[in-house]
């Protein structure tokens, strides 16, 4: 158990950093820590009613800087146009003037931070912690694998030796079961010329050699690739696997409990009346994707010629549905967790975000991937060619407009009822049992958050002994 000590923890501004940092600071809290986190005016609310219960959990709120190009309030991610993207990165940097003086302030009380535990993105902390002298976790909202992969190719840069995005890319000191090509790729690696692109392979830098590096993950899916990683960061850096973050709750009963939401709900009244066990595709893409209308229209079609029930969260506010369908479109904010556990669901089309892999993989549903940027592309490989947890929608491709209806309602059926479909299930169920099996007591994640919060607390001994 902990003692009195302090943690400083700060996550970037998108809530798929945001809200596994904050199940991770659940969790120490619970172990004892004292723990602060560190935000911007507009994300205090999200924040607080996510952290309300927790006493020992305290937020610091520092003002996000004023740059050209970005409207006063916009301070998170899910707010964003892509032209916002740069000056939204370059205010980010800016924080790193109240970061320090955050950190001064807490020393002159003699409350300074055992350790300062922050998203990968804000990768300058870093070099601030070292300032101050103060061991740096890194969190990623991504797995060990694509970690691993992201910052050798940053690193060796092998991905300038390709012209094409069919070649097969070398990828120096990560081993894998797949071939990867460029389109696999972030666009921030892709892209090498661009400003937004700079952003993203500064913050891979800055991170080398930081005290720790946290994943999302468990052993028993990625164990082959924890070693790779930790040789990438060098300076006897050790990466811990305290994932899926997210099943603590259910395991240490603080959730809802067993009902979920609210009953009367219209989509949880929906969901409980179908009565067909897994019958269900649940359709979303996150809460930074966007589809175009015609997009939509398609992705409707698409999924009524499937012949399968579905439950879509769609995120735009004009778009009109073409034909009356047998599923459920909602347009308000559900716990996609609570669905992706219930008994209906048999699948998840998927972006591909991390954390929605976690979330959907730890209940056993398969995946019908549909990337859509970021490291999204590369997770979609890895489920459905290494882990053999999902299918890729049919024909997809970078360069395509528009995916057509008849890819779309292919993939569903396959998923749902077809035999790849099977076989991508009974690995999703075995998964989820693994998932489940971690973060409980003697579970690999179990083990290895208790390790991180012995090595915090030997921290903190020999900072009250100097």
């Amino acid at each position: 158990m902990a003692s009195n000590s302090h943690i400083l923890f700060f996550p970037f501004m998108a809530q798929g950093h945001t809200i596994p940092l904050l199940d991770l600071a659940k969790l120490l809290s619970r172990r004892g820590f004292k723990v602060t986190i560190l935000t911007t005016p507009s994300n205090t609310s999200t924040i607080s009613s996510y952290i309300s219960q927790f006493s020992k959990i305290h937020l610091k709120v520092i003002a996000f800087p004023q740059v050209q190009g970005l409207p006063k309030g916009y301070e998170n991610m899910s707010q964003l146009s892509h032209d916002q993207l740069l000056p939204f990165f370059t205010a980010t940097k800016q924080l790193q003037q109240q970061f320090e003086k955050t950190l001064e302030e807490m020393s002159k009380v003699q409350d300074l931070p055992v350790c300062v535990i922050s998203d990968t993105f804000l990768g300058w902390t870093n070099t601030s912690c070292r300032v101050f002298r103060i061991p740096r976790l890194v969190f990623h909202g991504m797995g060990v694998l694509p970690m691993a992969v992201k910052k050798s190719l940053v690193i060796h840069q092998t991905y300038k030796e390709v012209d094409t995005d069919t070649e097969p890319l070398v990828v120096k000191g990560v081993q894998f079961g797949f071939t990867l090509t460029r389109a696999d790729l972030p666009n921030s690696i892709r892209e090498r010329e661009s400003s937004v692109s700079q952003f993203f392979l500064d913050s891979e830098i800055y991170d080398i050699g930081s005290w720790g590096v946290i994943a999302n993950s468990f052993v028993e899916l990625e164990k082959d690739h924890v070693a790779s990683l930790e040789s990438l960061y060098g300076n006897n850096t050790r990466v811990w696997c305290v994932g899926p973050l997210l099943l603590y709750d259910q395991i240490e009963g603080v959730r809802n409990g067993p009902n979920g939401p609210n009953p009367s709900t219209k989509w949880a009244e929906w969901l409980n009346q179908q009565v067909g066990e897994k019958s269900v595709i649940y359709v979303s893409f996150g809460s930074q994707s966007n589809l175009s209308e015609t997009q939509l229209d398609e992705l409707a079609y698409g999924l009524e010629l499937s012949g399968h029930d579905y439950f879509w969260i769609v995120r735009s506010k004009t778009w009109n549905p073409p034909c009356d369908g047998r599923g459920l479109i909602v347009r308000e904010w559900v716990d996609q967790r609570w669905i992706l556990a219930h008994e209906a669901i048999g699948g998840f089309l998927s972006h591909c975000g991390w954390n929605s892999l976690l979330e959907s993989l730890s209940e056993g549903v398969p995946i019908l991937a549909w990337p859509m940027f970021a490291e999204q592309h590369f997770n979609a490989k890895y489920l459905v060619e290494e882990l053999k947890v999902g299918l890729q929608v049919p024909n997809l491709n970078r360069a395509m407009k528009i995916v057509s209806r008849e890819a779309i309602c292919e993939g569903v059926k396959e998923l749902m009822g077809g035999e790849k479909g099977f076989k991508a299930r009974e690995n999703a169920i075995e998964l989820g049992r693994m998932a489940k099996r971690s973060v409980q007591v003697g579970g690999s994640s179990y083990n290895n958050l208790n390790e991180l919060v012995n090595q915090i607390s030997h921290i903190s001994a020999l900072a009250t002994t100097m």
